[in-house]
């Protein structure tokens, strides 16, 4: 299935939509990549849930990717003898490690690492950053706090703290028991929370032992800070921006995302946007004006995808969501102005034979009539460094590795098949050319760029780039 536009779409399911109609539609509506978030649902949901997808793909006859998000650690309060109690600006409150429940002078913060973290002048934000509390003082057992935004704080809120580098691994234990279950289930990329630096991701990364590909969440500032260390270990990122915008005052979070997104796209790695983006569509058919303009903007930067959460997992309107999300999306790649865009953001890396190969094929394309851009790929490899140029026609990914055909998917522009292994350069430039021409992009007299690694089906460099030639009667290799 080719797609008429060039941003993928991330769907998380749920409730909603985790049977096997319901995903079938949304693969018709427009969805490339479906989220399983790991914070809810057991293993036998998850895994009925992975079962429906790999039966719609196989009704779709083309790869779908699969995204397993783990839920990382969660920071919260304790119980209130009340259930809740209202704080004023300007009191004092303690948080502590006393489980006896609080009142409005104290609770329970059962986290003794926090407090090991903690420093005078140190921030507390409480339930989504609605309540916030300064350190005045603190030891290996308390903090007690002066309240500068209050507000009512109930039971088990979550607590972030924004300006502390917390002694955590971002893997609890269930994280690593959901991360060996999904691995050994089939999943294609693992999304992990709570990155602080990057030796999360790391650590992450032994443990799937190639089995996935890590997808780095951007939701710490001390993830922002660390980007550069991040970037490199991970294979790809999500910009978590809801999370972003609880720990950094919320007019920093889109230069944050423009500039991160533009570090993606540099180094060749998939970045979603993600978080709020349709957040009306819950409970709404249609969105509003400013969350249209909020997707499209992660657009016209050159996002590799954007993402639904609740939208699509618990609300009311999930195939309207994604037809939403796919209408946008063709509007704005239709826009005169969209290539401006992405060639503004575009960096000149042509540092290997690969690099340079790559580039090569997005500038023939550019200055000739080439109609698509076929890239023979095991690992990737390939594919990805095309689609990093972001040029102006298709690029079909073939490789005969299904787990990379469904690993693409998340990637800009590549429609990905799954073909037989090729034994000579020569089948792969065939295939290529029937895909073009199966797909329509492609006819009699046109011609497409071909790219492969010699030797062929090994993981390795670019080094080959060739045009073929359709005839109206067989295929020519010119």
């Amino acid at each position: 299935m080719k797609r008429h536009r060039n941003v993928k779409l991330v769907a998380t399911l749920g409730p909603a939509s985790s049977d096997y109609k319901t995903i079938s539609a949304l693969i018709s509506a427009g969805a490339d990549v479906f989220r399983l978030n790991m914070s809810h649902g057991s293993h036998a949901e998850i895994r009925a849930t992975h079962a429906a997808i790999r039966a719609a793909e196989r009704a779709a006859k083309h790869p779908v990717c699969i995204l397993a998000d783990l839920q990382g650690p969660k920071l919260r309060c304790g119980r209130f003898a009340g259930g809740q109690v209202q704080l004023d600006e300007g009191q004092h409150f303690r948080v502590d490690l006393d489980r006896t429940p609080g009142d409005e002078t104290r609770v329970c913060l059962p986290h003794p690492e926090i407090f090991d973290a903690l420093k005078p002048g140190a921030t507390l934000l409480v339930n989504d950053g609605r309540l916030r509390l300064i350190v005045e003082r603190c030891g290996a057992d308390h903090a007690e706090c002066r309240v500068s935004v209050g507000g009512t704080i109930s039971d088990h809120k979550g607590v972030n703290l924004p300006d502390v580098v917390l002694p955590l691994a971002a893997l609890t234990r269930k994280d690593l028991a959901d991360l060996e279950f999904v691995c050994a289930l089939g999943i294609d990329w693992l999304a992990l929370s709570f990155v602080q630096r990057p030796e999360d991701v790391a650590q992450a990364r032994a443990l799937a032992a190639g089995r996935a590909q890590i997808l780095a969440k951007i939701e710490k500032p001390s993830a922002v800070e660390t980007f550069d260390g991040v970037l490199e270990q991970a294979d790809g990122v999500m910009i978590a921006r809801g999370d972003l915008g609880v720990e950094l005052p919320a007019q920093k979070v889109p230069p944050i995302q423009k500039h991160l997104v533009h570090q993606c796209r540099a180094a060749g790695k998939p970045v979603i946007v993600a978080t709020q983006m349709l957040e009306s569509m819950i409970t709404s058919p249609v969105p509003t004006r400013a969350e249209v303009s909020d997707v499209a903007t992660a657009i016209y930067e050159g996002a590799d995808a954007i993402m639904l959460s609740a939208e699509s997992a618990a609300g009311r309107y999930p195939i309207e969501a994604v037809q939403t999300m796919d209408a946008i999306a063709r509007e704005v790649e239709g826009d005169l102005t969209y290539k401006l865009h992405l060639d503004s953001g575009r960096i000149v890396n042509r540092a290997t034979i690969s690099e340079a190969i790559t580039a090569a094929a997005r500038e023939i394309a550019e200055t000739t009539e080439i109609k698509a851009i076929c890239c023979y790929t095991q690992s990737g490899m390939t594919a990805t460094l095309a689609a990093r140029e972001r040029p102006c026609v298709p690029v079909l990914a073939l490789t005969p590795d299904i787990r990379t055909a469904r690993r693409l998917c998340l990637t800009w522009g590549l429609t990905s098949i799954h073909i037989q292994g090729a034994h000579r350069f020569r089948d792969a430039v065939v295939a290529g050319v029937r895909a073009a021409k199966g797909l329509g992009l492609a006819g009699a007299g046109d011609q497409v760029a071909v790219a492969a690694g010699l030797p062929l089906n090994q993981a390795g460099s670019t080094n080959v780039l060739r045009v073929a030639s359709v005839d109206e009667d067989a295929l020519i290799l010119s």
